[in-house]
């Protein structure tokens, strides 16, 4: 008599697998995170100096009050020449959209912020503490839900936070780029090969849509350039690469090596 199966495995493994299954539903999927991107142009010492003292006496202090636990905040590395003392990035995770809708609220109740902060909110209109800044909204991938803050023990100075963004020429082709990511597997080479991802995620609001961005890190810049090395000659991405079904879904691609700031959550 043959035994019977599911997806050609046995009576056992099937229940094995269905169990499983059962339990993966009941106890639900971790929700997606959203994430805000704020990038800071600043020019001159002077406003690097009132931005950082901002970031990290009131505004990182306050985001820990508001329920945020770990924010942060990055500067370009010193061998780019186009952004290093130019521009400051601000990470910031939330459970969801209400929470990220809710922040500004919340912060407005926060005496100690609004106290604390009001020399760099109201600032004179001709001594501005940064030029501009930008924000941009992503959402997180399925199959990393939630954000991971790597915890490194040499000098923040030395380690190396990659930030990408993948533009595509369509949405069509974006969302074939963000399935690569998740389904195709690209994710899962990045996760064997220890490349240490901070978030992966959809951009729903920015200048550069349709795109995705995402963020690895590594100790320092020799870890890096090692890691990338590896993933370029790894039989899985070779394999990937060259599928016909993802092929064309990145048109431009945008590179920023970071450093963590030392008021960094991580």
């Amino acid at each position: 008599m043959k035994k019977s199966s599911y997806l050609g495995l046995p009576v056992m493994a099937t229940l094995i697998l269905l169990l499983a299954l059962i339990s993966f539903t009941v106890q639900g999927a971790p929700k997606q995170q959203y994430y805000e991107i704020r990038i800071y142009t600043i020019s001159g010492a002077a406003q690097a100096t009132a931005l950082d003292k901002y970031l990290k006496e009131v505004y990182i202090p306050a985001l820990h009050r508001a329920g945020i636990s770990k924010a942060g905040v990055f500067k370009p590395v010193e061998k780019d020449t186009a952004d290093f003392g130019r521009l400051v990035y601000l990470f910031i995770p939330f459970r969801d959209l209400n929470e990220y809708a809710a922040l500004p609220e919340k912060l407005g109740k926060d005496k100690i912020y609004t106290t604390a902060g009001d020399a760099f909110t109201n600032a004179p209109f001709d001594n501005p503490p940064y030029s501009r800044h930008q924000t941009i909204l992503l959402k997180a991938f399925a199959f990393m839900p939630q954000f991971n803050a790597p915890v490194y023990t040499n000098p923040v100075s030395e380690r190396i936070y990659e930030l990408r963004s993948y533009e595509s020429a369509t949405e069509a082709k974006a969302v074939k780029k963000i399935e690569m990511f998740n389904e195709g597997g690209e994710m899962a080479i990045f996760t064997k090969l220890k490349c240490n991802a901070v978030f992966y995620g959809e951009v729903l609001a920015g200048i550069e849509k349709p795109n995705l961005m995402y963020m690895t890190t590594y100790t320092d810049q020799k870890s890096h350039d090692e890691h990338w090395k590896a993933f370029g000659e790894s039989p899985g991405w070779k394999k990937l690469s060259v599928m016909d079904e993802y092929k064309n879904t990145v048109s431009k691609v945008h590179i920023h090596l970071l450093h963590p700031t030392d008021f960094s959550d991580f």
